[in-house]
């Protein structure tokens, strides 16, 4: 069972600290890996790219070994001050099996990703690290690093917090909540329910939540495994993300808001919808997983800051 934990803040970085690059699920390429250092590398951070971070092994970035001795790896080197994820997919989850939770606070350092790096990021804020839910290799690569959300992604990894506000939301439920902020990938949280590395089971939450490719009667299927778990009293407030590639049901909702709304309005927390975090990168801002924040939701819009 997953308890409160004195969090650890993970040092930000400096210019001229050493960024390890590797591949902890599906298997890419090399031009997504040299193009994620060339634009990381523009940025002042030198970069290492781990043994196993090109390998292919049946549509995994090498085997579940090979990949948790990459994440290993780069978790102990000292020279190592961050880690970046070259892509999601799938398997981070397999290397949760064979990893030690107490490895990840011991060797505190953030883990940058999202998508699958879900199970990563959420294995972390359990122990009390913080980790970076943003943009990946490709992502940087593509608009060379000097688009907006790249741009809030270099600046949160030099240790400067943002303030998000957004415009108000017909659907958006008033109200002030303060607590860690958890949340990622909805289907890869969905995976990691009641284990060790289940964020939910935290107390004092708040629940951001996106999704690509899962269809809304799925979605509804994995909101109701968090009611019928009882976890809706761990949460404070709710940050509802980009939900994309789905299919509207003949004679269902009206779309992933709708859905979300018709449930969520039965309770007193404030929700967010149509927050800039998902899978289209010029909408997934940053955000610092296991950080406390404060969520504000009033009738002129919404504010997310860190404590």
């Amino acid at each position: 069972m997953v308890t409160a934990v004195l969090p650890i803040s993970a040092q930000s970085l400096a210019i001229g600290d050493t960024i390890a690059i590797i591949s902890p699920s599906s298997a890419t390429d090399t031009a997504t890996v040299n193009g994620g250092v060339r634009t990381l590398r523009s940025w002042g951070f030198p970069c290492i790219v781990a043994p196993h971070a090109l390998d292919d092994y049946r549509g995994f970035a090498g085997t579940s070994d090979e990949r948790l001795s990459d994440l290993l790896w780069a978790l102990r080197a000292k020279h190592v001050r961050a880690i970046m994820c070259s892509r999601g997919g799938d398997g981070a989850i397999q290397l949760l099996c064979q990893l030690p939770p107490d490895t990840l606070r011991r060797y505190a350092k953030p883990i940058i990703g999202f998508s699958d790096v879900t199970a990563l990021l959420s294995a972390q804020a359990c122990v009390g690290v913080q980790g970076i839910h943003g943009s990946m290799c490709h992502a940087i690569a593509t608009y060379q690093g000097t688009d907006t959300v790249s741009q809030a992604l270099r600046h949160m990894m030099l240790g400067d917090m943002p303030v998000y506000q957004l415009p108000p939301h017909t659907l958006n439920q008033q109200g002030r909540a303060e607590g860690i902020l958890v949340g990622g990938n909805m289907s890869v949280l969905h995976g990691l329910a009641g284990s060790d590395y289940d964020p939910l089971l935290l107390p004092d939450i708040i629940l951001f939540l996106e999704d690509t490719g899962e269809n809304i009667s799925k979605v509804d299927r994995m909101l109701h495994n968090i009611e019928l778990r009882g976890l809706m009293s761990h949460v404070r407030g709710i940050i509802i993300g980009q939900f994309t590639k789905y299919k509207y049901p003949d004679g269902g909702f009206l779309d992933m808001n709708d859905m979300f709304h018709e449930y969520l309005q039965r309770y007193a927390i404030p929700v967010c919808y149509d927050f800039p975090v998902g899978h289209s990168h010029l909408r997934n801002f940053p955000l610092i997983v296991g950080r406390r924040a404060t969520l504000n939701v009033a009738s002129d819009g919404t504010t997310l800051s860190f404590n």
